[in-house]
């Protein structure tokens, strides 16, 4: 006669609490991570709206071609026709000083922070993503990054030009901007990887970088005249470098 016998796994009580905690920490980063992809976006879509509204005003106060035609020299009686003569330069290139001003007080400062946000911190942050093949440490560097980049670059534009020789605004404004667009590049494609799967977050982040150079290259050539091709190639060119470095580093 054989007796059978029969084992049972009882799971212990601690075990089963750790299972429930990891599963309302999952939950937790995900919502979270969809929440602050969501700020981001809508904090770039905000930028945007601001870079074209600014654009449209400044536009409308630009001089008017009457305006231009008043503002050009006189023709003096008896002067020679070299005299009289007035550059090709002057027409049509007026600019008011409200525009200028905003150029240089507003549009470089944030194009500045923001190519330094979005390109500069691609090194460390795909360095540390492909080292470790961990999301949220590569989230930890990717927002210290942002953070001390953001700082960084306000107090360089802000104390390295009063604005008083160079005319070019108040430095509070300037850092501010400067700051702040340097923050947003740099934790637009660090969010993603607050999603736990590696795979998938890097997947994101590739999508959300090419979305800011993007953007980087619209706004040269929306204020800086710079052809699109042109300032679309040489952006492109410089993030491609650094991402290969990021990627070089984190592969040994």
């Amino acid at each position: 006669m054989s007796t059978q016998h029969t084992t049972t796994l009882i799971c212990p009580r601690g075990e089963s609490s750790r299972h429930r905690n990891m599963n309302v920490l999952d939950q937790l980063l995900a919502t979270t991570s969809v929440s602050l992809c969501r700020t981001a976006k809508a904090m770039i879509a905000w930028a945007i709206l601001a870079f074209q509204r600014a654009g449209r005003r400044m536009n409308r106060s630009r001089v008017s071609p009457n305006g231009m035609i008043a503002a050009l020299p006189v023709p003096v009686p008896g002067a020679s026709e070299s005299e009289n003569r007035v550059p090709a330069g002057a027409v049509g290139t007026a600019a008011t000083p409200q525009r200028r001003a905003f150029v240089l007080s507003v549009v470089q400062p944030g194009l500045a922070g923001l190519m330094d946000g979005s390109i500069s911190s691609l090194a460390p942050l795909f360095a540390t993503a492909f080292a470790t093949r961990d999301s949220h440490t590569a989230f930890l560097v990717g927002l210290a990054t942002a953070i001390g980049a953001g700082i960084s670059m306000a107090f360089s534009e802000g104390l390295s030009d009063d604005g008083k020789v160079s005319g070019r605004g108040s430095p509070w404004l300037r850092g501010s901007v400067c700051g702040l667009m340097t923050f947003v590049g740099a934790v637009g494609h660090t969010l993603p990887f607050l999603i736990p799967a590696f795979v998938t977050a890097a997947l994101i982040v590739g999508g959300v970088v090419i979305a800011e150079l993007l953007l980087i290259a619209w706004i040269r050539h929306r204020y800086m005249d710079t052809p699109w091709l042109s300032a679309t190639f040489q952006v492109v060119v410089g993030g491609v470098m650094v991402f290969g470095a990021g990627m070089l580093i984190g592969s040994f």
